[in-house]
């Protein structure tokens, strides 16, 4: 964007939204206008999006204050003034916090999670909380009742981060932050025709974000550009004190993320293409199957073409069983418990306070209810740690054997699936998103995985493709996407929420 263009907000990225501040084309306070009025036309209005949960009350006034910091002694970096989503299962001082359920309909957190302390040290501004599955699991939950697809409003979004994946491909925000305990990041990311990055787990601090599952809860950018996924990585990245599990990333973090952004990112890389189902419940003879496939084929045949080695196919040894037998509830209970105590007057004390209250939507307290009695110290846990370790070193030997930078593969072999009737009351299966899912790999593994737009099927429902790597290949995993991204084009915004009158 040169600075006599003009500004058009639809998918404006951080750059070109940073030259407009700079030029004065726009100030951060009209852009957060110009993202809160979109919410209003579109979120419970329009196709009736659901996905925000809680607007930030002072966003108007922190923007008019960054601003004039702007005016007066310059730029704090790439997110000074830039409107972010946050999920809402992370905590914002002052503001809201409801993981998805209207048991938290009054809690306001006293501290801030630590990559919204680093967001606000940017000068980024949280403009507001998103819609996410009850407790972290689906697109369902009895704070809002649930997010749809702004590509389909009739079909689902993915979850758990179903607002901010929806939100972003609306154009509520400039980027946004998810959580991925299952593939709740690359899930919606995948849907919503964003890119999403599920980081290996001691890259970023999780300290101030309500857990399920310890040993695979993540948080991470979800970005309508890579480009802008690098900047939001390299501002929550890294070590912090409250969440000692970072403490293994240091030493493993380039000096930026930026260093990715090559366009000639592919050539020379050795991808292993895994064709092989990675759930029990993908059906190879159905239409939409087919349809899948197709552009997935598309998207290998241009990593081809822009120089990727492609090693195809792969197999990963004993995949769905080491998965299935890999992705546990041990740590759901002790962990909830945990993180409740720590807070300043929760309305609710234990996982079990949780699963005996009718307001939570029926299916998702039988899922939790699955955790309660179980712990770390059950011989069942040990199982599920064996099933991960040989999994991990399937993997790795794969990848050793072929020589493979990462693994690529669809995040899922299915298109988002109808929103069903009773998607509020159902008991059974129906609101989990699986469609045939891949995500669940990277998260028993503990490794990174990154989604990345790779086309369309019926011209409107966008197809995901998957990148795996190695712990800490963030920076491989990202020039592998930028190559792609910019070989292909394929973002491009929901056709149900078109630009408003003064948006250009």
């Amino acid at each position: 964007m040169s600075a006599t263009s003009e500004f058009h907000l639809i998918d404006a990225t951080i750059y070109e939204i940073q030259v407009a501040l700079q030029h004065k084309q726009i100030s951060s306070r009209e852009l957060v206008q110009q993202y809160l009025k979109r919410i209003e036309a579109y979120d419970r209005q329009g196709p009736e999006l659901h996905a925000v949960q809680t607007i930030n009350p002072d966003a108007l006034a922190e923007a008019e204050r960054l601003d004039a910091e702007r005016e007066k002694s310059g730029s704090r970096g790439p997110l000074h003034g830039i409107p972010v989503l946050v999920k809402d299962q992370i905590e914002t001082q002052g503001l809201t916090t409801m993981y998805g359920s209207a048991l938290f309909k009054e809690f306001v957190p006293t501290r801030d999670a630590t990559v919204v302390q680093r967001l606000k040290a940017a000068g980024a501004i949280i403009l507001a909380k998103t819609t996410m599955g009850e407790f972290a699991a689906g697109y369902v939950g009895s704070a809002f009742g649930f997010c749809r697809n702004p590509y389909d409003p009739t079909r689902n979004p993915s979850g758990s981060s179903s607002g901010t994946g929806a939100g972003l491909a609306a154009n509520f925000a400039t980027v946004g932050l998810g959580e991925d305990t299952g593939g709740s990041i690359r899930g919606p990311s995948a849907h919503n025709n964003l890119v999403g990055l599920r980081p290996t787990v001691p890259l970023v601090s999780r300290y101030g974000m309500m857990p399920a599952a310890p040993s695979r809860d993540t948080l991470g950018p979800m970005a309508r550009t890579v480009r802008d996924l690098i900047l939001l990585l390299d501002v929550i990245a890294g070590y912090d004190p409250n969440d000692p599990v970072t403490a293994a990333s240091v030493g493993r973090l380039p000096r930026t993320y930026m260093e990715a952004h090559d366009p000639d990112g592919l050539r020379g890389m050795r991808l292993g293409v895994v064709r092989q189902p990675l759930s029990q419940d993908t059906d190879p003879s159905a239409a939409d199957y087919g349809r899948v496939r197709q552009v997935i084929e598309q998207a290998l045949a241009v990593m081809g073409k822009e120089g990727a080695v492609l090693v195809d196919p792969v197999e990963i040894p004993d995949a769905v069983e080491l998965i299935t037998r890999g992705f546990g509830e041990h740590e759901l209970e002790e962990s909830t418990n945990r993180y409740l105590a720590e807070l300043t007057k929760p309305p609710l004390k234990s996982l079990r306070d949780i699963v005996l209250s009718d307001t939570v939507v029926m299916n998702r307290r039988m899922r939790l209810a699955n955790g309660l009695g179980k712990s770390t110290d059950d011989p069942g846990y040990l199982l599920e740690i064996q099933a991960r370790e040989q999994l991990r070193q399937n993997v790795l030997k794969l990848m050793a054997d072929h020589e493979l930078d990462a693994l690529v593969y669809a995040t899922f072999d299915h298109e988002p699936q109808i929103i069903p009737p009773d998607v509020m009351t159902r008991a059974g299966a129906g609101i989990n998103t699986l469609s045939s899912e891949k995500r669940r790999l990277a998260p028993v593994l503990a490794f990174p995985a990154m989604s990345v737009p790779a086309g369309f099927t019926q011209g409107t429902l966008p197809v995901g493709i998957e990148l795996l790597g190695r712990p800490f290949s963030e920076p491989t995993l990202l020039k592998i996407a930028y190559g792609f991204e910019q070989a292909t084009k394929h973002r491009r915004p929901p056709p149900t929420t078109p630009a408003l009158p003064g948006e250009g």
